[in-house]
């Protein structure tokens, strides 16, 4: 049962989510001020908790879609392990108990958090994502949102150019990863019907649609002092080679056409922004440290 519950809730991606948003929480956080521990408890539990009720109610509306998809079809829904009434029932617990324990540290990253589940369960679920080749664009605003909710957890206003930068990074992060997946599971999302790059353009204007935000990507780690208050040892010593690695091994999977280096490129992605995030973080208390 905790294994489904797990697979239902999507835990292998909560573990990103997670990270993203204590990024976002140290980030806005005063390095001059004391840690407020029930705070951050509650942020920790209020966004875990309403991460894992959105990807179990997305889980509920694609369960047709879930069983027409080999890499899907195992997921408990799908594969009739778990009840209909079950899953709703953990999915709107979560959901609820997670937007609590977010209230409880503000009304903002509360709002938040609703904003989020609503984008991405409504919005790209139901309308962008079946319907639109180029869904995951907007869709990659609510991937983005666990950055902004964990800032807004310490800090009175999150229109600030170090919540900008982090929130552009997950923003930009979600292309190239998603539609890398798509040229590797293209017959699946075939089935599937859901309307995807390389199935519907091609994956020649799918590698260059990479390109566009890779680049783009790659560009604006490398653009991070202008934006984060401090860059200091780890901006050159992670950030700088983890963003050359990603322009390299895109170079290398570009110019096999996508038949080679997916799976190092699609890693050396999804690393790659946890230190884009977590650099700017550890800069940040670095400073402190050194200058005192």
């Amino acid at each position: 049962m905790w294994k489904d519950i797990a697979q239902l809730t999507k835990m292998k991606l909560v573990y990103f989510v997670m990270i993203s948003g204590v990024a976002g929480y140290c980030l806005g956080l005063n390095v001059d001020s004391s840690i407020q521990w029930l705070n951050l408890v509650s942020f920790l539990l209020g966004l875990l908790l309403i991460t894992m009720g959105s990807f179990a109610i997305n889980q509920i509306q694609e369960v047709e879609l879930d069983k027409s998809m080999p890499r899907t079809a195992e997921r408990p829904l799908a594969a009739g392990r778990m009840s209909l009434t079950f899953a709703i029932v953990v999915a709107v617990s979560l959901t609820v108990l997670g937007t609590l324990f977010l209230l409880y540290v503000g009304r903002v990253p509360a709002l938040l958090g609703v904003l989020t589940v609503v984008m991405y369960n409504v919005f790209y679920t139901l309308i962008w994502k079946p319907k639109w080749v180029f869904g995951a664009v907007p869709g990659a605003i609510p991937g983005a949102m666990p950055v902004v909710i964990g800032y807004s957890a310490v800090h009175p206003n999150f229109f600030t150019t170090e919540c900008l930068y982090a929130f552009i990074v997950m923003f930009l992060w979600q292309m190239p990863h998603f539609w890398a997946l798509a040229m590797k599971f293209k017959d699946d999302y075939k089935n599937g019907g859901i309307p995807v790059l390389p199935s519907a353009l091609g994956e020649e204007k799918t590698l260059s649609h990479i390109a566009l935000y890779t680049i783009s990507y790659v560009c604006i780690a490398f653009l991070s002092p202008l934006f984060v208050p401090v860059a200091y040892y780890l901006y050159w010593v992670l950030v700088i080679p983890f963003a050359l690695m990603v322009a390299l091994e895109f170079y290398k999977y570009f110019k096999s056409k996508g038949e080679k280096n997916w799976l190092s490129f699609f890693l050396w992605t999804n690393f790659s922004m946890l230190v884009f995030l977590l650099a700017p973080v550890g800069d940040k208390w670095l400073f402190l440290w050194v200058n005192t």
